[in-house]
């Protein structure tokens, strides 16, 4: 059984399956699809066509733009900003032709506060640190400690921010 706040919004074209919570102030938009089991907390804004994968944990107050899939195996803590068209991936090494798995899920953790940037790709298996920056376009291949600033295809470290996510 679902347990969804009465005040959360919900478009008339979002699918949201059974056993679902839904915190109080959050917002799911146009074509949206939350899968069993996931958990978004409250002050949530899920932009357009975002897809959450079964069992996904969403904190308070995380705004997730159009176009992103969150699979199964990824968490995003409070106050995390995730730019339109983002990519996660939870499989290192996919295969069409083998059999899946929640064996093969690899998990991700994106800490409070933290901006992922439009377009950015995130390999599964990482963690993106407390407040860090992911610039637009950004492929990120490992670990991204709190505060840094991360850009580029590769991504590069080029900075530090603050909590605002200005350069320090």
């Amino acid at each position: 059984m679902s347990t969804i706040s009465s005040d959360v919004y919900i478009n008339p074209t979002a699918v949201v399956e059974d056993n679902v919570s839904i915190g109080s102030g959050t917002k799911v938009w146009h074509h949206c699809h939350i899968r069993e089991g996931a958990k978004i907390g409250e002050n949530c804004v899920l932009g357009k066509n975002v897809y959450i994968d079964k069992g996904v944990v969403i904190g308070n107050g995380v705004k997730i733009q159009n176009n992103v899939s969150v699979y199964k195996g990824i968490t995003l803590e409070d106050d995390v900003f995730i730019g339109p068209l983002a990519i996660f991936t939870n499989d290192p090494y996919p295969r069409a032709f083998l059999d899946w798995g929640d064996d093969k899920i690899v998990e991700t953790i994106i800490r409070k506060g933290a901006s992922i940037g439009a377009g950015s790709a995130i390999r599964c298996g990482i963690e993106i640190g407390k407040y860090a920056m992911i610039g637009m376009g950004a492929v990120i291949t490992r670990e991204v400690k709190p505060y840094e600033l991360w850009i580029g295809n590769p991504a590069k470290l080029v900075g530090i921010v603050n909590k605002e996510g200005k350069r320090t």
